[in-house]
């Protein structure tokens, strides 16, 4: 693999911790900029709503640039909006920081993951793409803990400016180790792509990416009540459980790299069944300490061995649209990000405890696992039809 893919891991990490990390600043922020919790709590959902419209949005206004020109303009950007937030004393500001970030890290995924699978062997997609996701996930493991730790040595403004900070490495990187070139092109290229996208196929592969995604952040963003409410685990121990899950990510996204590009029809197949039975299971045993933490692992690594196949699928099935292609992958998977933690917050409303969000990713997992079923077997109806037609 290229060394430079991996030097596009490294930025995605910085940007997947820049997101990450405000779970832990919240209550920070909202007592220094003087507005409710819940408020404060829109800059996460603005940073989410971003990356659903920025992705291809972004991406098709990056084809009229090289992708090295594309990559460090969204770098730049993201650098410079993390360096206003870090200093502005207005909410409103903060917001628009984070919409802008947003739309920067989205145009960057989507122009890093074709860039990473031009670089890489035709038939390394799949690695390729877990190196860009393996950064997302050690984001995950060190984001959090790393954010509400600086949150609270020297306040929430100073893990803004190590984002910055930590992304002046990865714009050199950028402009030494990727190769320049030509604009992708204009209106033109961005009408060939889109007619790619129409593909049923390709439709039927990012609809089953939102679906996991969304079950496995509908989980994740309601995991401490669950472990604390449900299961009995102390609040103390929270940090550990959430680099667990993280640990299982990064696991996943390695295991689906090495795997993918072979048999990757096998592992959607097994990792979906396996995915349905271990929320269900998750949701039964909660009240028990040591599946849970089992399940915690298994269920990170589960989800994001099957998520990160599904966008190396998307990639091989948009492989005359490589740039939209990953911009429509990444809007899918932040659509699924924002409908999961919607849905298990309204069953948790609805009364139905802290358990409810495990059955709630159960059935998104299990609708992506029906929708799997049906397409598999309409696509060997519509083959055997053609075969008895010849």
């Amino acid at each position: 693999m290229p060394f430079a893919v991996y030097l596009l891991g490294l930025a995605v990490f910085a940007q997947g911790t820049s997101e990450f990390m405000l779970s832990g600043l919240v209550p920070a922020i909202a007592r220094d900029l003087g507005v409710s919790i819940p408020a404060a709590g829109l800059l996460t959902s603005a940073f989410a709503a971003g990356m659903v419209v920025g992705a291809p949005l972004m991406a098709a206004l990056s084809l009229r640039l090289s992708r090295r020109a594309a990559l460090l303009a969204f770098l730049v950007v993201f650098l410079l909006v993390h360096v206003v937030g870090a200093v502005t004393t207005s909410y409103e500001v903060l917001v628009v920081t984070r919409v802008v970030a947003a739309l920067a890290n989205a145009g960057f995924l989507a122009v890093a993951i074709a860039t990473a699978v031009a670089l890489a062997p035709a038939d390394a997609k799949a690695r390729a793409t877990s190196v860009l996701l393996g950064g997302v996930t050690i984001a995950c493991v060190a984001g959090v803990p790393a954010g509400a730790l600086l949150g609270q040595l020297w306040g929430w403004r100073s893990a803004f400016w190590a984002v910055a900070l930590a992304l002046v490495p990865a714009v050199l990187a950028v402009l030494r180790s990727v190769p320049g070139g030509a604009p992708e092109g204009g209106a033109d290229r961005v009408r060939g792509e889109l007619r790619v996208l129409r593909r049923p196929r390709l439709l039927v592969l990012l609809l089953l990416g939102a679906l996991v995604n969304g079950a496995t952040f509908c989980t994740f963003t309601y995991l401490a009540p669950v472990l604390t409410g449900v299961t009995g685990i102390g609040s103390a121990w929270m940090p550990v459980m959430l680099a667990l899950f993280g640990l299982g990510s990064f696991a996943g996204v390695t295991i689906s790299g090495r795997v993918a590009d072979r048999r990757p029809v096998p592992l959607l197949a097994a990792g979906g069944v396996a995915l349905v039975a271990g929320w269900a299971t998750f949701a039964l045993t909660a009240g028990a300490a040591v599946p849970a933490i089992v399940l915690v692992l298994v269920q990170g690594a589960l989800s994001f061995a099957v998520g990160s196949t599904l966008i190396s699928q998307v990639l091989y099935a948009a492989g005359g649209a490589p740039t939209l292609g990953g911009a429509y992958a990444t809007a899918a998977f932040n659509v699924g990000a924002t409908l999961g933690p919607w849905l298990g917050g309204l069953a948790i409303d609805a009364g139905l405890g802290f358990r409810s969000p495990l059955w709630v990713s159960a059935a998104m997992a299990g609708a992506a696992l029906a929708i799997a079923g049906v397409a598999a077997w309409r696509n060997r109806m519509e083959v055997d039809l053609r075969g008895a037609a010849q």
